[in-house]
């Protein structure tokens, strides 16, 4: 008997489906500055509604070889800034986490910008989990030396209800993918 494109496609599949609505987000930071209220970055990880496995991507150039067309060679790594959405409290303790965590990349007091590494440093590693639909963790990747460039205004509104919800854009310097 014949099998089907569609059962054929079906049959492609060994394991399920991944869903994006499988993960954890766990920001380890080693700058005791960046506490406040009693919220540090361990209790950040169960509040990141939204959440990106970030891209990898080559700067090129365009070369040309005698009468061959233009072709694209590549040169260098890219990695793009991770945006991190986060469920805000009514304390509103994640705001004042990032909050502090942006003054100990520049205090306002100086505007002076501190070292990223080392003792003291404000980077951290950042790592996002994938789980399967049975929760065990199928993917991981950690990004190393991450700290925030942006912490997105929060919109007040009179008319609006339900929760606030906080972006945070960090940059890093490059992710690797953690044996699990």
């Amino acid at each position: 008997m014949a099998v089907s494109k569609f059962q054929e496609f079906k049959n492609s599949f060994k394991t399920d489906l991944a869903r994006p609505n499988r993960f954890e987000v766990d920001i380890s930071l080693n700058l005791s500055r960046v506490d406040y209220d009693g919220i540090q970055a361990r209790d950040l990880r169960l509040r990141c509604e939204t959440a990106e496995l970030p891209s990898r991507t080559y700067a090129t150039a365009e070369q040309k070889f005698g009468s061959n067309p233009i072709e694209k060679y590549p040169y260098q790594v890219q990695f793009n800034d991770l945006n991190l959405t986060f469920v805000v409290t009514d304390d509103m303790n994640p705001k004042k986490f990032f909050d502090a965590w942006m003054e100990a990349v520049i205090p306002s007091s100086n505007y002076n910008p501190k070292y990223k590494i080392g003792p003291g440093g404000y980077a951290g590693t950042i790592r996002v989990t994938q789980f399967g639909v049975d929760d065990f963790p199928t993917y991981k990747i950690a990004l190393d030396d991450a700290y925030p460039i942006a912490v997105n205004q929060l919109d007040l509104d009179w008319s609006t209800e339900g929760h606030h919800k906080l972006t945070v854009v960090f940059a890093y310097t490059y992710w690797r993918q953690v044996v699990i």
